[in-house]
């Protein structure tokens, strides 16, 4: 077996295990994209941003913590990466419909619109621990996937909480 042909056999059994890793934490990236936008194009450039992200560092990923730490880690700082970059070039007019003839308008929708507005008002660093602690993750967990402390998860978290109920519903 030449050298190309080994390659191509290496390659071809890494792309599935990422495309298998893919399929099976979609879930938690979309999440983690529709945390930084309701548009529904921005967060598919977002979810595919993060798999090229994903894919540049698959076969460097070490093991060291779980698949769906370092997962949640790379998308969270692609989409940051992202929303800050959008920030500086926020002169631009995206144009939109603002009607959704499929959105449903019950009480808890509305609720759930609400919290996702307010959320979205939220510092980028801030709204990965809200989206974090909103996936059930354990405090230590999210402190791993942020790069702090435990202790500090707790009191953010906390802060988080009251800025949230002080916001008006604009």
């Amino acid at each position: 077996m030449g050298v190309r042909s080994k390659n191509r056999t290496t390659m071809n059994g890494l792309e599935r295990q990422f495309a298998q890793t893919v399929a099976e934490h979609k879930s938690t990236i979309y999440t983690v994209c529709y945390m930084f936008s309701q548009d529904a194009d921005e967060v598919n450039d977002l979810f595919q941003e993060v798999l090229v992200n994903l894919w540049k560092g698959f076969e460097s990923f070490e093991h060291r913590s779980d698949i769906k730490t370092w997962i949640y880690r790379v998308a969270l700082n692609t989409c940051i990466s992202i929303d800050r970059k959008k920030k500086r070039h926020s002169s631009e007019v995206r144009l939109t419909m603002d009607i959704n003839l499929f959105e449903d308008r019950d009480e808890d929708t509305k609720q759930v619109d609400m919290l996702h507005k307010r959320i979205s008002k939220l510092q980028p660093f801030d709204r990965a621990i809200v989206l974090l602690w909103l996936e059930n993750l354990p405090y230590e967990e999210i402190g791993q996937i942020v790069g702090i402390s435990t202790k500090n998860v707790s009191v953010r978290l906390f802060r988080i909480r009251e800025q949230l109920k002080n916001m008006s519903n604009d």
